[in-house]
């Protein structure tokens, strides 16, 4: 009968563990793998992240002015029409409002929905959406599917 007495790991052997410090016969001991004095030698020591010892750093070499793009960044969040497929149902309404209420899009999309290409769309749905791949926009002409594409954002 198995218990958790007496279960065993039988995928991989169990790993040898190194023990420090146990004299020096033992090819582990009197330094213990440390070396001879300074910091690292010691009982506690922990590198500090940015230390360089005596040398400048290089955090406060580099220069801290400058644009960066990050706070006009617009997230897009998109969508292929094989995805929409298996989401949606015959007669359902697209947009990035119906995804966000299903859970299939974040919160925060401040480019708004784009739908791409990938898969193929075989429900006839409405889709509203910010933007559209020019593939996307040819599959849904051809499968006569209505799309509207709406005002880009601006943050």
């Amino acid at each position: 009968m198995i218990s958790l007495s007496n279960l065993a790991n039988t995928h991989r052997p169990r790993k040898r563990v190194q023990r420090v410090g146990r004299g020096v016969g033992s090819k582990r001991g009197k330094t213990s793998c440390r070396g001879v004095k300074g910091d690292k030698s010691r009982r506690g020591y922990k590198a500090q992240e940015g230390r360089e010892g005596g040398q400048l750093p290089l955090y406060r070499k580099l220069p801290t002015k400058g644009f960066v793009n990050g706070r006009f960044k617009n997230n897009v969040h998109s969508m292929n029409l094989g995805r929409l497929s298996q989401l949606f149902q015959d007669g359902d309404l697209i947009n990035l409002q119906t995804l966000r209420e299903r859970g299939y899009a974040p919160r925060r999309a401040g480019g708004g929905l784009k739908i791409l290409a990938q898969g193929n769309l075989d429900k006839k749905v409405t889709i509203e959406a910010n933007a559209f791949s020019s593939g996307a926009i040819a599959k849904l002409e051809k499968a006569k599917i209505s799309y509207k594409i709406l005002e880009a954002k601006t943050v």
